[in-house]
């Protein structure tokens, strides 16, 4: 059966994506661009299995986290989106949307609680930091 497999990132709105990215990066001392930062890690239990978490800057008039009027969207890493569609259909989940694939996988838009927009990523098979 489908599963959620992690949290593959955390987007949100801001002002001015290349303030904020310098804010990180000076502030925090987390190089950070215009777009966001990767964070990559591996499994604790399997160290050869590795992964990345995205910190995403939007602009405030962003409108990738359609229909939500929420500043932030939660990406959630997924190990069959079509399998992970299906049950959330089926559960009575509104599909907002299913992207075109793209060099990192595919990505789908869902409705979650309080009109969040959750976005399911399924990492391509070949990417160097799919589990």
């Amino acid at each position: 059966m489908a599963k959620v497999t992690g949290i593959g990132g955390v987007f949100f709105k801001t002002s001015d994506t290349a303030a904020t990215a310098k804010w990180f990066t000076d502030v925090l001392d987390l190089p950070t661009e215009p777009w966001g930062r990767v964070f990559p890690w591996r499994e604790r239990e399997d160290p050869e299995r590795k992964g990345y978490t995205v910190l995403g800057l939007h602009p405030q008039r962003s409108d990738y986290f359609g229909p939500s009027a929420l500043p932030f969207m939660l990406n959630l890493r997924v190990d069959d989106l079509d399998g992970m569609l299906e049950l959330l259909r089926q559960r009575g989940a509104t599909i907002l949307k299913v992207l075109d694939p793209e060099p990192n996988g595919r990505f789908a838009h869902v409705v979650g609680p309080d009109g969040l927009t959750l976005e399911l990523w399924e990492p391509k098979r070949d990417d160097p930091y799919d589990p």
